[in-house]
């Protein structure tokens, strides 16, 4: 398990980080709904090269969780441009997945960020986006944030259990699960589903062209979330390079396939 033993507040709310290693800066993003913890597999082989900085997004993870928050795409970047300025970074090296795609797409696009590197997969970028449960979940939150304890768990274990091809251990589903057990995070899962909006991802698309960094773009074969078509589109808008396919692995490619991750993530840091 990764520590995230440090603090932050933003807009007076506490995010919770930690970083490890030496060398130069690698910032890593995690998606929905996920934590830091997706990268306990990975960071620890870039640490011998990099800083890694790792953070729970706004009402994730360790992150603060409180009712009426604002947990949309539309705060995680502003999120991200602050830890950027917290952290001391000016073109950090960036690894990210899913919502942490659309994070630091947004940072550079429309907060001015700038990058060493990017390496970016399955992400959360082009419409259409949002699943037919999604779409449930943002018309019934109330009756979702209330289900009886039992009803959570069998709901929670099902959506997370879909983002991987291979089955996930226990040991994943008990840490991914974990932060959105209880009261205060039963409220928060629903919550950030019931705040996922395409048109955070619909502003960026007019802005897409190459970044002024190297960027790879990774997509898990079997992604059952967002088709790999949808990568292929991606590459073709941000990168100078072709997409990597990665067999076997679905969208939660950091529980299917680390290895690929690292292998790039490697590769575009030498």
């Amino acid at each position: 398990m990764l520590t995230l033993d440090r603090s932050f507040s933003f807009e007076g709310q506490r995010i919770a980080w930690g970083a490890i290693g030496d060398g130069a800066p690698l910032v890593a993003i995690h998606g929905t709904p996920f934590s830091s913890q997706v990268w306990r597999r990975i960071a620890p082989h870039l640490a011998s090269r990099r800083r890694v900085y790792v953070f729970d997004l706004l009402g994730y993870g360790q992150s603060e969780m409180r009712e009426g928050q604002d947990v949309s795409l539309g705060v995680q970047n502003r999120l991200l441009a602050a830890l950027f300025s917290e952290w001391g970074l000016e073109r950090p090296d960036v690894l990210a997945h899913d919502f942490g795609g659309a994070t630091a797409l947004r940072g550079y696009f429309l907060n001015g960020l700038r990058f060493a590197s990017l390496t970016i997969f399955d992400a959360v970028a082009l419409a259409p986006w949002g699943s037919p449960f999604v779409r449930h979940v943002k018309a019934h939150e109330a009756a979702f944030s209330g289900l009886p304890a039992y009803a959570h768990e069998a709901l929670l274990g099902a959506y997370l259990k879909g983002a991987a091809h291979k089955a996930l251990t226990d040991e994943a589903i008990e840490i991914y699960a974990a932060p959105w057990r209880g009261e205060v995070g039963q409220a928060a899962f629903y919550r950030q589903i019931a705040q996922m909006d395409q048109r955070f991802t619909d502003e960026l698309e007019q802005l897409f062209q190459p970044l002024d960094c190297p960027v790879t773009v990774l997509w898990g074969e079997q992604d059952a979330w967002i088709p790999i078509a949808t990568g292929e589109r991606l590459a073709g808008l941000i990168s100078e390079r072709p997409l990597i396919r990665i067999p076997g692995a679905g969208h939660l490619v950091q529980e299917d396939a680390p290895e690929a991750i690292v292998a790039a993530a490697l590769s575009a840091l030498a």
